[in-house]
């Protein structure tokens, strides 16, 4: 079969799967929720976002990545949106986010956009879980029907941004545990993992794994530590790397072949394939791209829609980064 068809029957099947996903979880949001009020939105949000990775095509997993920390924080609010007030102090600048977390303007600009068009209608979070959807299926990822109708936190916390984010050295069973507060299964969390399929990281995250595991292939420890020093404090912590090496710019499946050769670049990455509970899925991921498509949608459904603000919950903001 035509790989065009292939993508199409691809993207049909991801979208019933949402669908059966979403009304499974019962929530509050709606696909229909701007159909009168901005029925132009999804558009904006898309050209927004192709134009973003068009210039620069890690945004997308910047902006993927920006919508996990977003969700994983309080639930699908926007406040990692939030700029530090006189009364708050955010999440941009927690542990997990600082120097890290990337794709503010892009943000912004897109909020512009939509503003131009319906005032005072779409909340960020919204935009953000459009923008996180678009991003993947512009890198050659699935699609998967947003459902909508959430609205922006009037706070954020950078305590709880350092408390509840899953860092690059968690064990599986933190995984899977973080994961399960949320509401997420195991299944969920290796989908979602996938998400490492695209994007780069800094020596930092990874120092520990390339110079302290046993369980890396060799070849690709010495690779990545030809970049990244293992004397921390030095400008190698801002050091970059694939993390997929196979092919960084494109949302797929190889990253499960990579875990599968001991090529998993954060040592949270590798303990989905160290003899553990999920070493059967990350098999059946890395052979079979359309079911690791099907519950990547699925998960990413099921993760926005933690607990969203809604009806006379929070506000629309009209500015992503202040509260009215």
């Amino acid at each position: 079969m035509a790989a065009a068809a292939m993508r199409c029957l691809l993207t049909v099947a991801v979208v019933l799967a949402a669908l059966i996903a979403g009304a499974a979880a019962g929530g509050p949001l709606s696909t229909s929720f701007y159909n009168k009020k901005c029925p132009n939105v999804q558009g904006i949000v898309r050209a927004g976002m192709a134009s973003a990775v068009a210039a620069e095509r890690r945004m997308g997993a910047s902006i993927l990545r920006m919508f996990f920390h977003d969700c994983f924080v309080n639930g699908c609010d926007a406040s990692i949106l939030l700029d530090d007030t006189a009364t708050f102090t955010g999440e941009k600048n927690a542990g997990p986010n600082a120097n890290s977390v990337r794709g503010y303007e892009v943000i912004d600009a897109i909020k512009a956009q939509v503003e131009a068009s319906c005032n005072a209608t779409v909340s960020c979070a919204d935009i953000l879980a459009l923008a996180a959807r678009d991003a993947v299926n512009l890198l050659g990822g699935p699609t998967w029907t947003v459902y909508l109708g959430r609205r922006d936190a009037l706070t954020a916390s950078q305590s709880d941004a350092n408390s509840n984010l899953p860092g690059p050295g968690s064990s599986l069973s933190t995984l899977l545990t973080m994961f399960g507060n949320k509401g997420l299964s195991a299944r969920d969390m290796t989908a979602l993992s996938g998400a490492h399929t695209v994007g780069q990281a800094r020596c930092t995250t990874f120092r520990g794994r390339i110079y302290g595991d046993a369980n890396i292939n060799a070849t690709f420890a010495a690779l990545r530590q030809q970049a990244c020093p293992q004397a921390a404090g030095g400008a190698g912590d801002a050091a970059l790397a694939p993390i997929d090496a196979q092919t960084p710019e494109a949302f797929d499946n190889a990253y499960y072949a990579n875990l599968m050769q001991q090529k998993g670049l954060f040592h949270s990455d590798q303990e989905l394939f160290n003899g553990g509970s999920q070493d059967a899925l990350v098999k059946k991921y890395s052979g079979n791209a359309g079911m690791f498509a099907a519950d990547f949608a699925k998960a990413m459904v099921r993760m926005g829609n933690i607990s969203p603000l809604t009806g006379p919950q929070g506000e629309v903001r009209l500015n992503c980064r202040k509260v009215n």
